[in-house]
């Protein structure tokens, strides 16, 4: 039987890897977590372990998939933790429902989806990408005219040419936007 060949990470690659997963990485503990700083650490423990440990993994495909898994590992550990314990009151029940694999493959979802429709608006002009931002927190037409001191048909006109410029950027992600209001 002839034993698969593993693939380790070069210093570049490695810094590639840090540079396009850290931030989505963040957000994903702290779906879990709550707590942007102790997210952050974890993200960070799991990037120096890869390094120091030498980690190597089956093909470049599975780097991805590693590093969730990983960082959803640690932050439920973290839950589970007597330190955490004495702090925060997190029921048992909650931390279980955390574990299950649905709930893990939806914040992976969400968090990726949610990554993807930041750079689509960060390709806008700086005032569509900006009424789009409130727009997504649910501020009303009024309220975002208010808010930018501009009238609400410029409102409705900037909206108007950023659905028309995010709608084929977005496009290929369709379905996975659709997956999370499911």
């Amino acid at each position: 039987m002839e034993k698969k060949k593993k693939y380790k990470l070069s210093l570049k690659e490695y810094k590639k890897l840090f540079e396009s997963h850290y931030a989505s990485l963040c957000v994903f503990s702290n779906t879990f977590i709550k707590d942007s700083e102790i997210s952050k650490d974890i993200v960070q423990e799991i990037f120096i372990k890869i390094w120091e440990n030498k980690i190597s993994f089956n093909s470049k495909k599975t780097v991805k998939s590693f590093l969730f898994t990983a960082v959803r590992n640690k932050a439920l550990d973290y839950l589970k933790s007597s330190i955490h314990k004495k702090t925060e009151s997190h029921a048992f029940e909650s931390i279980i429902n955390l574990e299950t694999e649905s709930v893990f493959l939806r914040e992976v979802v969400i968090t990726e989806t949610s990554i993807i429709i930041e750079h689509a608006i960060n390709t806008l002009p700086e005032k569509c990408a900006e009424i789009i931002k409130l727009s997504i927190k649910e501020y009303s037409n009024a309220a975002i005219a208010e808010s930018l001191s501009i009238s609400i048909n410029t409102v409705k006109a900037q909206k108007k040419i950023a659905y028309k410029r995010l709608r084929p950027v977005l496009k290929e992600y369709f379905i996975l936007i659709i997956s999370i209001f499911d």
